[in-house]
């Protein structure tokens, strides 16, 4: 099977991953990251239900359902979604298993969103095609797709060579790894200190342009509402790293 068609989608996090994951990115549930992330979700959802694809161990969900929104999940990962079921909160929110390019759950949402780069964690193009035709197949009209994902970094790769990193700071070193420039495969590296040596993890991921993914919400009947190049808005430039994007499904009315 070519890349270009939907393979199964590899469940890159397991019980090991799973029960370090709050560990490992807690960064990412600090207050002054999640705060921005939860405001914004918040608006955009309305009134409405949102769905979570890849919800994980609820760093997101459960907040985001703390504040009165209702709020569903898919996700692959059996180990994560144990964890997330393990908190409190957790049973505010129904949790489906499964493939977010493919799985559906009854219901129509007025929000789907993916964040943390996570729609790199489908390795084809045609399995994120089919992500964006799933998030507007669960799309009320008028409702909104949104993804957090970072700018592929390659201008900040050497010509000749093929990797770049991205973070490091004591206890921690993270580079990504680019396989294939053609296919646009990446391999995210991560070093850890553990207890007896140091702990490397690895993420396969695909990564995608900004106007590949508009044409992928094109494709699903989506059009492009906004482009953050963070959760507090701030104007997406050519120097941006990263991009909040909210697509929004046709109203039938109009």
């Amino acid at each position: 099977m070519g890349r270009e068609n939907v393979g199964v989608t590899q469940d890159h996090f397991g019980e090991d991953a799973a029960a370090r994951y709050d560990q490992d990115e807690a960064t990412m549930f600090a207050t002054e990251v999640l705060g921005p992330t939860l405001a914004q979700l918040t608006e955009l959802a309305g009134d409405g239900a949102t769905l979570e694809f890849a919800v994980g161990t609820g760093r997101v969900a459960i907040p985001l359902a703390a504040r009165g929104v209702a709020v569903s999940g898919i996700e692959l990962s059996t180990a994560m979604v144990e964890r997330l079921r393990g908190k409190e909160g957790a049973e505010r929110i129904t949790v489906a298993i499964g493939d977010m390019a493919t799985t559906r759950v009854d219901g129509h949402f007025r929000l789907v969103y993916l964040v943390f780069n996570t729609i790199g964690n489908l390795t084809s193009q045609g399995e994120q095609v089919s992500c964006f035709a799933n998030a507007a197949a669960h799309l009320e009209p008028g409702g909104r797709f949104l993804i957090e994902v970072g700018v592929p970094d390659l201008r900040r790769v050497p010509p000749g060579e093929h990797a770049r990193v991205f973070a490091h700071a004591p206890g921690y070193v993270g580079y990504d790894h680019y396989v294939d420039f053609v296919d646009q495969q990446a391999v995210s590296h991560h070093f850890m200190p553990g207890s007896a040596t140091v702990r490397e993890s690895r993420t396969p991921f695909r990564y995608v342009w900004p106007s590949e993914l508009d044409l992928m919400a094109k494709l699903a009947g989506m059009t492009l509402r906004h482009r953050w190049a963070d959760w507090k808005r701030s104007p997406f430039t050519a120097e941006s790293r990263s991009h909040i994007s909210v697509w929004e499904k046709a109203d039938r009315q109009s």
